[in-house]
C-alpha cells in the first residue's frame, strides 16, 4: 500500500469497455512526512476521492483487480481509502 495526494483526473475517450464508468485519478505519492516524492500513479477511484485529498492506494495489480471485481481489467492501482491522519513513530503507552 502507498499513500498519495490526488492532484487531478485522467480522461480517456477511447478505452476498453471494461473501463467504462471507472474514474481514474492522478495521485502524487507521498513520503512518511507527507511530502511529494516526485513519483505518481494513475489509480481507479473506489471511494469518491477528490482533488487535494490524501488517499490510501493499493498498487498491486492482482489485488486491485480483486477490489474492482474485474479479474481481466487492465488495472494496477486503486484508491481504497481516504486518509484522515498519519502518525509516525512508536505509540506512547
Amino acid at each position: 500500500m502507498k499513500i498519495g495526494q490526488v492532484t487531478g483526473t485522467v480522461v480517456s475517450t477511447i478505452h476498453l469497455p471494461i473501463m467504462t464508468g471507472k474514474r481514474m485519478l492522478l495521485v502524487d505519492l507521498l513520503d512518511l512526512s507527507g511530502r511529494a516524492t516526485g513519483d505518481y500513479v494513475i489509480a481507479i477511484d473506489t471511494v469518491d476521492a477528490g482533488a487535494g485529498e490524501t488517499v490510501l492506494i493499493l498498487d498491486e495489480g492482482t489485488g486491485a483487480r480483486q477490489v474492482l471485481g474485474e479479474p481481466d481489467a487492465p488495472v494496477r492501482a486503486v484508491v481504497v481509502g481516504i486518509v484522515d491522519e498519519i502518525a509516525v513513530g512508536s505509540p506512547q503507552g
